[in-house]
């Protein structure tokens, strides 16, 4: 059964539109959440939000956004008046732009949505805007009021739906010749190269999702089932031995690599 949609509205383009439904594509469902407690009498911690200067306890109703513009001093912004700023975009996502595909890089992407049409009607017009998308290679640039803030959005053709990415703000984006501009453009030594090359052949498997499993969860998992029984914790994990600090010479530790590889086999 597929996971109730969290967003409803249009997609247009220019004069066509359609009843969307909109779904996460990703999910923290699973992921092991802990309560703050009270180590004495075991009682749930609760928080609260209080006056930094009174030391009393805010009511929600009293609770605004400040803008600091001194300080100690602020602009504050009821909720209503930020929600106002972008009411167009709250429900239609009006595609008013597409670029090519592979012009997006991936650190622009932010998190993934699945769309798709809500009602048999509207159903040819979103497969038209589609399958266009996918025989001209590129994707749909909008914008839409998510999580509380209007956002760009980048909509991608895929399968019998479109995937509808978030996009990170220009200001969060780092500029990477400012990381990578002080590092030495000469290319390697081609028999150290042959070699990686070899290493990487020797690693190379096809994708599967398991490859992203959290160790660290699955341990956690393990110690709360054998609590739950009133066992004894686990026998805790074996910490990896330190890497060594000494430098040694890059063939030789690619030579030694293969020969670890080809015996591991």
């Amino acid at each position: 059964m597929a996971p109730r949609s969290f967003w409803k509205g249009y997609l247009k383009l220019s004069l066509v539109t359609c009843p969307v439904a909109m779904t996460p594509a990703i999910s923290e469902e699973d992921k092991v959440r802990f309560r703050t407690l009270n180590g004495k009498t075991g009682n749930p911690v609760v928080s609260r939000y209080v006056d930094g200067v009174t030391g009393k306890a805010v009511g929600e109703d009293d609770e605004v956004k400040g803008y600091p513009r001194g300080e100690d001093d602020y602009v504050m912004l009821e909720d209503e008046e930020i929600e106002a700023v972008a009411l167009e975009s709250t429900r239609t996502i009006d595609i008013e732009t597409f670029v090519p595909r592979e012009t997006i890089e991936w650190i622009w992407y932010d998190a993934p949505h699945f769309l798709v049409p809500n009602d048999t009607v509207g159903e040819e017009a979103f497969s038209v805007i589609r399958e266009a998308m996918a025989a001209t290679g590129t994707v749909g640039i909008s914008r839409l009021v998510l999580y509380r803030r209007e956002r760009a959005v980048m909509l991608e053709p895929r399968g019998k739906g479109i995937v509808l990415w978030t996009l990170r703000y220009g200001d969060e984006v780092r500029e990477e010749k400012d990381y990578f501009m002080g590092m030495k453009a000469g290319k390697p030594e081609a028999k150290a190269l042959s070699l990686v090359k070899t290493l990487i052949k020797e690693r190379t498997k096809p994708w599967d999702p398991k490859m992203a499993d959290d160790p660290v969860q699955d341990r956690l998992l393990d110690i709360i089932a054998t609590k739950k029984k009133g066992r004894k914790r686990p026998a805790k994990a074996k910490t990896p031995p330190p890497t060594s600090g000494n430098v040694i010479n890059i063939m030789d530790a690619l030579r030694n690599s293969i020969k670890a590889e080809g015996k591991g086999k």
